[in-house]
């Protein structure tokens, strides 16, 4: 009686292997980890560890020269009765309200008018972008000379009739913080302008086509097809104004110092003289945790709210 076997199956022919063996997963080269590498730990050794450290330290009490001293949240529960502290927050809102709100919208309305290629619009993109590449404090000492007694500013009220509001604007308390924010804001708006003109760059003509089809007004576009499409850069705008506006400290200290009476007084420069002139680095490490509470919050709360409408 004959057996029936089942056919033995074959394996399916590999197709010949051309030229070099068939290799695993390609391996970084060590010339490119190095490239990675070195910059990260030198991030981490100049950026991120004394950032710990300054979070331990804001938990201390510290002269610079003894050991710290351990004493929890004190330094945060002295803040509550610090009326210094105070008016340098208050001073800090309407510098981010006022700073930022003002060089966000100048440097828009910029954008728009300097977006189209015409002749001459490559003139006033520089200039407008000129201030940004000069030092904040050389910015602060032409300002400082336009703002003197004897200065640009009073000399061209006199020439135009207006000498009765002649004025010490940085010797008074009224007006000296509003004197330190204009030249900030003189040297912002250009940066502002760039990256709004990045993002009008990367807008799809074809929608600005399609609502003037549909009869939209000029005002209409700009409502319903620029500012929607100018969300990612707003991000980004928002993001800079509000770390310029907390870390604002070259101009202020270049004007004023924070005075008259602390009239000028930021929580920058606040955590700049409590540290580094009263010698209370335990004190200033605590400002410095909420400056970076303030901007991690303000930023987190933005930009979650942009992803949620973005889903």
């Amino acid at each position: 009686m004959a057996v029936l076997t089942a056919p033995e199956r074959r394996s399916p022919a590999r197709p010949p292997v051309s030229g070099r063996r068939a290799r695993g997963p390609r391996r970084t080269p060590p010339l490119v980890l190095a490239f990675v590498l070195v910059p990260l730990l030198a991030e981490a050794l100049w950026v991120f560890w004394p950032a710990l450290q300054g979070f331990y330290l804001a938990l201390t009490k510290w002269d610079g020269v003894s050991p710290p001293q351990f004493v929890g949240l004190d330094n945060f529960r002295e803040m509550a009765h610090d009326d210094v502290f105070r008016s340098a927050a208050g001073h800090t809102v309407l510098w981010l309200v006022l700073f930022g709100g003002l060089s966000a919208v100048l440097g828009l309305a910029a954008a728009l008018l300097l977006q189209q290629e015409r002749r001459g619009v490559g003139f006033y993109r520089a200039a407008l972008f000129l201030p940004v590449v000069f030092s904040l404090v050389a910015t602060a000492l032409v300002w400082q000379a336009i703002y003197q007694p004897d200065g640009v500013l009073n000399r061209l009220l006199d020439t135009v009739g207006l000498g009765s509001l002649r004025h010490a604007w940085l010797a008074d308390q009224d007006t000296a913080l509003y004197a330190v924010i204009v030249p900030a804001l003189w040297r912002q708006i250009g940066y502002v302008m760039v990256l709004y003109l990045a993002g009008l760059k990367g807008i799809d003509p074809v929608l600005y086509e399609a609502a003037k089809v549909d009869g939209a007004s000029a005002l209409q576009r700009f409502r319903h097809v620029t500012l929607p499409q100018l969300r990612g850069v707003n991000a980004v705008v928002l993001s800079v104004i509000v770390i310029d506006s907390l870390r604002s400290f070259d101009v202020v200290w270049s004007l004023t110092r924070g005075g008259p009476y602390h009239s000028s007084e930021l929580l920058s420069t606040y955590m700049y003289s409590t540290a580094f002139q009263s010698l209370r680095l335990g004190y200033g490490s605590a400002l410095a945790v909420v400056i970076f509470v303030l901007a991690f919050g303000v930023i987190a709360s933005y930009l979650v709210r942009a992803f949620r409408e973005a889903d």
